[in-house]
């Protein structure tokens, strides 16, 4: 094998304590870079941005060549989604002059922060914590990405028309309100294009928003291994394993 791919699929795959570190640091970068994206939609675009918007773009295309060369099916790699969303958001970075229009591109990066299954894993062997809290502690970035992304769809579609979103604040505040059916009604969505996607998150969003909720607050699973076939998710009342009849003895703190 080639060093350079011993190398990248050690990073990205690896177990070894340098490869946990790396795969940390590209998570604090991301969400680093989501904040600047949020915080940019802020300020007008100038030289400086454009500057910044460049060095973000050549990080997160070394990162990209970088996942692309430890993955074994690298074609495929290519025409997934969440690596067609990186290449979106890469050129969005080199081509200021379309900055306006595919920031929302760039936000859905966080995408691939959620489904960053390695590190995932790697969580869970690391961290009780999280290898007892998955399911919420899932269900919660599930809900906030989709909030996030939501609220990237309405800024973009609206910001150029609407006056009453003028930034990234304005587009939360109405997708929030929406998702919890307060409907305050100081911040509507105009055109046709806005009433329709304003029935789209009334009928998905709060559904989805309903449910994620739910799951948050009231998990119906608990993670314990059966010692007898190995299953891993059970109810929270479960006495025996639904998969082999196994009596289980789940440990609770009297909170179920």
């Amino acid at each position: 094998m080639h060093p350079v791919v011993s190398f990248c699929r050690e990073l990205y795959y690896g177990s070894t304590p340098r490869a946990l570190k790396v795969r940390y640091s590209f998570l604090a970068l991301d969400l680093l870079i989501i904040a600047y994206f949020i915080t940019t939609t802020f300020l007008p675009l100038d030289s400086r941005i454009i500057a910044v918007d460049f060095v973000i773009g050549v990080v997160l295309l070394i990162d990209l060549i970088g996942r692309v060369i430890a993955d074994t099916d690298r074609v495929g790699m290519l025409t997934r989604p969440f690596c067609l969303f990186d290449i979106a958001i890469i050129l969005s970075l080199f081509l200021p002059a379309i900055y306006g229009s595919f920031v929302f591109l760039r936000v859905l990066r966080a995408m691939r922060i959620v489904r960053s299954y390695q590190l995932t894993r790697s969580l869970r062997h690391y961290s009780k914590f999280f290898a007892h809290n998955e399911e919420v502690i899932f269900s919660a970035i599930n809900l906030l990405v989709f909030i996030f992304v939501v609220t990237a769809v309405v800024f973009v579609m609206q910001q150029a028309s609407n006056p009453s979103i003028n930034n990234y604040i304005d587009a939360l505040y109405f997708t929030i309100t929406t998702l919890t059916t307060t409907g305050f009604g100081d911040i509507i969505l105009i055109g046709s294009t806005g009433r329709l996607l304003a029935v789209l998150i009334m009928i998905i969003g709060v559904a989805l928003f309903i449910r994620l909720v739910q799951t948050i607050f009231r998990p119906n699973k608990v993670r314990h291994e059966c010692t007898t076939c190995g299953l891993t998710r059970h109810d929270l009342d479960a006495v025996h394993c639904k998969h082999c009849g196994h009596e289980l003895r789940i440990r609770t703190e009297g909170a179920y």
